[in-house]
């Protein structure tokens, strides 16, 4: 029996505060966060896989309305909706990415799928959502993705002409139109495999057939037995050109940094020298979590079988009592 104890880090983006202390909407996401953290830890409590634990959270994630992936996503500059998610597997460096569906209801699925088949890492658009539907997975059609939430911000975001990076600041604590919109989940399950799984809608407004960093293997995802599992939330273009989540792995393997280290210099040093925003979350494998952000407030979580969740969301932390189950 492997000593290792299981642990699970959920996002769900980063950016700019808009605080405010009185915000139901705050509530909210303390509590959409820890409901999703102790699905994840029964999981793993039940000797589930890392793959399990974090397809499990994102599955919950992408479901969630406050949250930037699956449904709720934002809307690009078309009224249309494109989702991305990228899958990897730390023990055998397997992994799976789909980019551009727009009929898939669970993207983080699809990346699973991809992964499990075997023959390709990365497929987008129609050839994806063919790919997901002779696997069995739910179809849906594209307005299952819309809120009028989301419409809303897509008609602000044009009025402004601007793209934006999320939320609505009335919706939540982050100011919306700074946010980056990212689900994600990272986990080290008791034989000691990790996993990463990352998932988003993109930005609102984003031109038609943009992809950021979440389903680039080594830029928004990375797991690897031997360092960490990370998944990113942020500046995708910037995440792309540093290959983010790859380097906090490379930081630890070649130049010997701890993880917080590693995770550190990627969000405060290499991140900002091209301009980026955001933030990470990983766990290594002995178990040790980092989530840094550069952002004022990152959404984010983190809990051990037999433990209630903490979520945090800007720089404190609260722990939350699981709900029964």
């Amino acid at each position: 029996m492997s000593d290792h104890r299981p642990v699970l880090v959920i996002h769900g983006g980063a950016g700019t505060i808009a605080q405010n202390q009185d915000d139901p909407g705050e509530a909210r996401y303390h509590a959409a966060l820890a409901d999703i953290l102790a699905a994840g830890a029964a999981c793993l409590a039940d000797g589930g896989s890392a793959l399990d634990a974090v397809s499990v959270a994102v599955d919950l994630l992408e479901e969630c309305p406050l949250f930037n992936a699956g449904h709720g996503a934002v809307f690009t500059s078309a009224e249309t909706h494109e989702l991305d998610a990228a899958l990897m597997d730390g023990a055998t460096l397997r992994a799976g990415a789909v980019a551009g569906v727009a009929r898939v209801r669970r993207p983080g699925r699809a990346a699973r799928a991809v992964m499990e088949a075997g023959e390709h890492v990365l497929m987008a658009g129609a050839g994806a959502e063919a790919f997901a539907r002779q696997h069995g997975l739910e179809m849906v059609e594209p307005d299952f993705f819309s809120t009028e939430a989301r419409r809303d911000q897509l008609r602000r975001a044009r009025a402004a002409g601007q793209v934006a990076l999320d939320h609505d600041a009335a919706s939540g604590p982050l100011d919306e139109t700074r946010k980056f919109g990212t689900v994600g989940a990272v986990a080290l399950d008791r034989d000691g495999h990790l996993a990463a799984l990352t998932s988003t809608g993109g930005m609102t407004n984003k031109r038609p057939g943009r992809i950021g960093d979440s389903p680039l293997i080594g830029a928004g995802t990375y797991a690897d037995d031997r360092t960490a599992a990370i998944s990113c939330t942020g500046t995708g273009e910037a995440f792309i050109r540093v290959a983010a989540a790859h380097d906090v792995c490379a930081r630890m393997a070649y130049g010997g940094q701890d993880l917080a280290a590693a995770a550190r210099a990627v969000v405060e040093d290499a991140l900002p020298a091209v301009g980026g925003r955001g933030g990470l979350i990983a766990v290594d494998a002995r178990g040790r979590v980092a989530m840094p952000f550069n952002t004022e407030g990152m959404y984010r979580g983190v809990v051990r079988p037999g433990e209630a969740p903490t979520t945090a969301i800007f720089g404190e932390s609260r722990r939350v009592p699981a709900p029964a189950r």
